[in-house]
Parts: C-alpha cells; structure tokens; sequence
C-alpha cells in the first residue's frame, strides 16, 4: 500500500506540533484536517457579496407565449408560441438524441409594481434509436423535433405539472434556449425562457485531465449508488431505489484496487432509500429513511451482519458522521441525532441537535464536525454552526443564510493560515462551491467560490490537504487546487456521465453522487448508474 507524500507530511506535522500528544486520535480522516495554507495563503482577502446560486442573465431567447384566457389546455396549445424572431435553420441541424439539463426563467408582475424572477430546474431525454424519449423521467406526451421545430410537452405525475418546451435557437454547441409554459392542475402556472444543455457534451473538454486515471470500475446492481464509505479494505456502497430495482448495500473487496471483488449485495425488508454510510471500528452504520440508523458488525468485513436499527422517528436518517467517539445522525424536518459510540455496536442517544429553522427549512441534511464544532447544512435554512464540546450545553454560534431559496447541502473545513475556513456547497441547479470563512461564526464571511454549468448541481466533498475532491453529479469527479482559497482552480477531473450508460435518466440527480479518500492512495467515487469507480489519488 502506498500512502501519499503529503499524507505522510501531514501526519509528521501533527505529531510536531505542541500538544498534538494530548490530543485523541481522529475516528476518521473525512472529520477534518491539518493546516493546509500555512505556507501557501497569508491569510488575506476581499469579502465577495452572496448573490445566491443561480445568477439572472434575462432572458434565453427571443421568443413568448401568449398567456391571455390561458385554458386548462393551454400548456398544450404549440401556436401560443411566438417563434417569429428564431431560427428553424439552426434547430434543423440538432442531434435527435441527447440527455438535456435546462434551466427555466420566468417573471411574475408584484402589487407594487416590482418584477419576481424565479428560475427551476428541468430535463428531458431524447431517443432516436426506438427508446423513450422523456420529460421529467417521463414519457413525453409530444415531440416535434424535425425541419427545423423543437416542441416537447411532457407530464411530471408527481406534481401533476403539465410543461411544454419550444425551442427558439442555439447559441453554442450542444445548447438549446427557447420558451416554455407550464400548467398545474389545469391552470396556468408559468411561462418564460429556458437554457438547455446536452450534459454528456461539455465543449472542449476530454474524458479526463489531470493525471487521474481510472484504474477499476464495478456495476451496482441495487439501485442507484450514493455514498460509499471504505474501511478494512472493503468499500461499502449504499444505493437509493431507481426504475423498480430496490435499494441497499453492496460491499466490495478492493484490497486490490484494479481488481475489486463482490461479496455482498445486502437489503432489508421493507427498506426503500439507504442515502449515507460510515464506519467506526467495527461497526457500520447506514442512513436509512424508514428505520433511522441501521447498525452492522463488521467482524467479518466482506459480509456485514445486521444488528439494530436507531429509530429517528417519521422522517429516519438522510446521512451519518462519525467524529471523537461520536455519531451523527442527520434527520429531515428534525434535527441532528447525537449517540455515544464508545461501545460500537450498541450507540447510546446523548441529544437531539436543533437550530433556529430546522423545523421550516426542511432541517439537517448532512453535517462535518471540526474541532468541536458541528457545521450543519441545514437545506434551505443555510450552513449554521454549533459548539458541540459540551453535549450537555450545546450552543448556536452562527448561520450563513442562503438567499433565493437556495439549499445548504454539504461541506468540509480546515485550517488555512490560522483561520478556520468551511468549503460549502449546495443541492439543485447552478449550486456551485463556496468558500467561507467560519472562524467567528457569528460573522460568517464568503472569500472564494468555484462554479461548472448553471445548469448542474455540486453534491459532496472532501478535503485533502489543499486539494479539495468534488462529487458534482453531471460533471462527475472534479480536483480543485485550494491552496489560495480565495481562487480556487481545477487540478483534475473525469467525466463519468455518458448518455449510454444503462439507466440514465433526465433528471437534475445523475452521475456521481459519493466521493471518498480514505488515504490509501486511491480515490473512491460512485456513479449513479456506473457503480463504483477507483482512481489513483493525486
């Protein structure tokens, strides 16, 4: 096993470092790290406004629709449409196949006279090989996409929405703008512009960069893959129910990285959604949405053995953390679950965590845990920050809001130059990487931040040191160079996102999901539809 030269640093540093005798051994490298910055970043910077994840550019194209006496079938009627001012030439030439991610803009007229801009995700898929062609992972109720027309109308079931898509032009490669309607229960809901982008085609970019090299790759059969956590040289994924293929945990021996080796596909009855996993010792804890923690014996690695569930009450378990011999337990609509794990196999409930709008936000997502602070991504209630060294008096020390609500997903502090900065990122479209600085949490400052495409969402992280490992869904594994904060650029990446992977679909939540270092030299990512996928670590 090679373990990086700056792994080894890192490790030197601490045991250097006054006092680092007293201090007790981190349960995991993913609680936190070193200071990255010291000799790097002298500490300075400019404040940079918020102005939410995505930025208004006005309208897509010029075209519209005419909502007067909008009928229940309005979002249906194509010659509401005015197309007058596109270009059919241009839209002749469009691939008929291709998975979009779009992002709609409308306006809304307010009683003082003002203008609301608001902006919502939408994708669809287009097939030209006898498959289905789809809006919301639906199939669409209409398609007209030959001799220079673009029209698509499509039902999302879910939220009985009605959408119709017309295209107007195409203003760079593999980009569509035009305009669209969308109806609810037969009423008028919407209407403006929209952006798409054919997500696989990202312009001028190759498969990979960087030096990152795929060395192995193994399909998930259960589900859609989302997280894995690697421990005892096994890699445990945990997978979401997709297109009537449940859900659950699949291990994987990787001891031999190039070469990884099934020796378990796990579920359990009555179980629909594993979202989270973490290892402590010889325990594995997975977040489950109908049972809150499930608890499994790791004595023999290659087949975890089921030993009790944690009920978190209605909503169970989205993600877990472990940290100082503790574990968290983040539940929807709730609050943060805190156990006792001095005893692995049997946690102890110490307190449920709450912060001011927990209850009206949607509540903890995910959360990471930095010299006794707990960093909450508290959904649409922004990224709130809790001293957790007193379990017995914990205390709300701060919140960066999210404007425009937008949604606090997930993040990973560190210590560069002294100060204590938290690399934050969102959920849903144009949501991106921030960088803020958390030292006084009462006085949460933005320095940096890092964008892809609007119309893709960022989703987990993990810092190493000054590189900073992004899973960002359609635009799969992205490296970053973080070592000046306040610029952070690309070091590497791989596309995973391929059209022609089995199962893919149109919707905002493709690609990779989980990332993980676990510092053995290798990088673990899984891939919605791809499985799990093993790098080498830069």
């Amino acid at each position: 096993m090679t373990i990086p030269l700056r792994t080894l640093l890192a490790i030197l540093v601490l045991q250097l470092l006054p006092g680092c005798e007293d201090t007790p051994p981190r349960p995991s490298f993913d609680a936190g790290t070193p200071d990255a910055g010291l000799y790097v970043w002298d500490g300075t910077y400019t404040e940079l406004e918020e102005h939410g994840d995505w930025v208004d550019r006005g309208p897509f194209a010029p075209c519209g629709f005419d909502s007067r006496d909008a009928s229940a079938t309005a979002c249906e009627e194509l010659p509401r449409f005015d197309v007058s001012k596109c270009d059919p030439a241009a839209l002749a030439m469009l691939p008929q196949e291709g998975i979009y991610l779009a992002n709609t803009r409308s306006e809304r007229r307010l009683e003082d006279g003002g203008v609301r801009v608001s902006s919502g995700p939408v994708g669809f898929q287009l097939r030209d090989d006898g498959g289905t062609s789809t809006l919301f992972d639906e199939p669409l109720r209409f398609r007209d996409t030959q001799d220079g027309r673009f029209s698509l109308i499509g039902t999302n079931t879910r939220t009985s929405l009605v959408m119709a898509l017309v295209g107007c032009q195409t203003p760079a490669p593999d980009v569509i703008t035009g305009c669209f309607a969308s109806c609810r229960r037969g009423t008028l809901s919407q209407h403006g512009t929209f952006e798409a982008h054919r997500v696989a085609h990202q312009a001028g970019e190759p498969e990979s960069s960087g030096g990152l090299t795929l060395l192995s790759e193994r399909h998930v059969a259960q589900g859609h893959a989302v997280d894995v956590y690697v421990t005892r040289g096994h890699a445990y994924v945990v997978s979401m129910p997709y297109q009537g293929r449940e859900g659950g945990l699949t291990v994987f021996d990787v001891r031999d990285p190039k070469n990884p080796i099934l020796t378990a596909s796990i579920s359990l009855p009555g179980e629909k959604l594993w979202n989270g996993v973490w290892a402590w010792e010889n325990a594995l804890y997975v977040a489950s949405s109908i049972q809150g923690v499930l608890v499994y014996d790791l004595s023999n690695p290659a087949q975890p053995a089921f030993v009790r569930s944690l009920p978190t009450g209605t909503f169970g378990a989205h993600t877990v953390l472990v940290d100082g011999g503790r574990l968290y337990a983040m539940v929807p609509n709730t609050g943060t679950y805190v156990y006792d794990v001095s005893q692995p196999l049997a946690p102890v409930l110490r307190t449920v965590i709450t912060i001011p709008g927990d209850f009206d936000s949607g509540g903890p997502h995910d959360a990471f845990v930095y010299e006794n602070r707990l960093y909450i991504s508290n959904a649409f209630g922004g990224y709130g920050v809790m001293d957790v060294t007193d379990l017995d008096d914990v205390r709300y020390l701060g919140l960066y809001p999210r404007p425009n609500f937008g949604f606090a997903h997930h993040s990973a502090v560190g210590t560069f130059a002294g100060r204590t900065l938290a690399f934050e990122g969102g959920e849903f479209h144009s949501s991106h990487l921030r960088v803020l600085d958390v030292t006084d949490p009462a006085r949460i400052v933005k320095l940096g931040e890092f964008r892809m495409r609007p119309v893709t969402s960022i989703h987990n992280l993990i810092l190493r040191g000054t590189r900073l490992y992004v899973a960002w869904y359609h635009e799969g594994l992205r490296v970053l160079d973080v070592s000046n904060p306040t610029r952070p650029t690309q070091l590497a990446h791989y596309n995973t996102f391929r059209e022609s992977d089995p199962s893919r679909g149109d919707s905002l939540f493709e690609g990779v999901f989980g990332v993980r270092v676990p510092g053995d030299g290798h990088v673990y990512v899984v891939d919605s539809s791809r499985g799990l996928l093993i790098f080498n670590e830069l």
